[in-house]
């Protein structure tokens, strides 16, 4: 019996010939509840889908949870803070399935894999990129389907007056400037090659000083605001630069891997149909643009992520 079922039984919380498949004596029974598993197998499967709280990954998660409820599956959602913890339950098949950023999950299991100074695998490169995850997925045991179109990579802003006064639209252009600058950013900046390391690295840009105050953060956008950061680092699908009066740079050296949103699943899921099926076709449809506006949604609007979710997969024609 597949072991989902097993599972979803003994929560009692699956379809009636499902219980009739936990406790059956008689074979008639039996292959009755795999004749009508096998016919429709999400009819009877418990999903649990696993991600972090900040909005993106929450929009996410609910946009998981919403188009696999259509396909017929029983989801429950667990929260997880970090990569750190939810990868490893995906392993053990305690968390099914996890949005995830492509180059983020490739180098994190690259790190397990090879130890933590093992050179970057990840690059702008998408469908390389997931080749290699696929590659690492296998021995790590996940599982990786088609990445989405929208993706979210570290970016870094300034004013719209700094960029207009020195003709700077470019990573490039700022550091030709040649001037050092502080980062308004996170703790762990200074030690990551996506941050301060590659911006040195491979932009030539001094950084003189980090401010500790978060990835995309309301402080970290106010430093830059102030006059106290020059620079500050969030995500391209951040939506609230405009209104502030900040503008993304341009990575112009494609320096940032390539971090679309990509559903990671547990190994025996695969063979999951019904599963794959909606979330390629959720992966199919998902722009960058869809994503900064539902996030925009949220932080500015103050939507909820499940409704914002609901709404976006139904003007799609992706649940109803």
């Amino acid at each position: 019996m597949n072991p989902r079922l097993i599972r979803a039984c003994a929560l009692i919380a699956v379809a009636p010939l499902a219980v009739a498949a936990c406790g059956a004596d008689s074979d008639s029974n039996e292959q009755d509840a795999e004749a009508t598993s096998a016919a429709d197998d999400s009819s009877s499967t418990e999903i649990t889908v696993g991600g972090p709280t900040f909005t993106e990954a929450a929009i996410m998660v609910e946009l998981y949870r919403a188009v696999l409820e259509d396909a017929g599956y029983s989801v429950t959602v667990q929260t997880a803070d970090s990569r750190e913890v939810y990868a490893p339950a995906l392993q053990r098949g305690e968390i099914d399935v996890v949005p995830d950023y492509l180059g983020g999950i490739t180098e994190y299991i690259n790190r397990d894999i090879n130890g933590p100074d093992a050179d970057p695998v990840a690059t702008a490169d998408v469908e390389g990129t997931l080749d290699v995850l696929q590659d690492l997925g296998e021995e790590f045991g996940i599982v990786a389907l088609e990445p989405s179109g929208a993706t979210n990579q570290d970016a870094f802003f300034v004013t719209e007056q700094f960029a207009s006064d020195n003709g700077v639209t470019t990573l490039s252009g700022l550091a030709g400037l040649g001037e050092p600058v502080v980062l308004a950013a996170t703790e762990e900046c200074p030690e990551r090659f996506t941050c301060q390391v590659g911006l040195e690295e491979v932009y030539g840009l001094t950084v003189e000083e980090v401010l500790p105050l978060g990835f995309g953060s309301p402080q970290a956008k106010q430093a830059v605001v102030d006059g106290n950061a020059v620079l500050g680092l969030t995500g391209t699908t951040d939506g609230t630069l405009p209104d502030l009066g900040l503008v993304l740079l341009q990575d112009d050296q494609n320096w940032q891997p390539a971090q679309n949103l990509t559903p990671v699943l547990a190994p025996d899921l695969e063979e999951e149909s019904a599963l794959v099926e909606a979330l390629n076709r959720l992966s199919d449809e998902l722009t960058t643009e869809d994503l900064t506006q539902l996030n925009l949604r949220v932080d500015q609007d103050r939507e909820k992520a499940e409704d914002v979710a609901n709404d976006y997969l139904e003007e799609k024609g992706l649940i109803g």
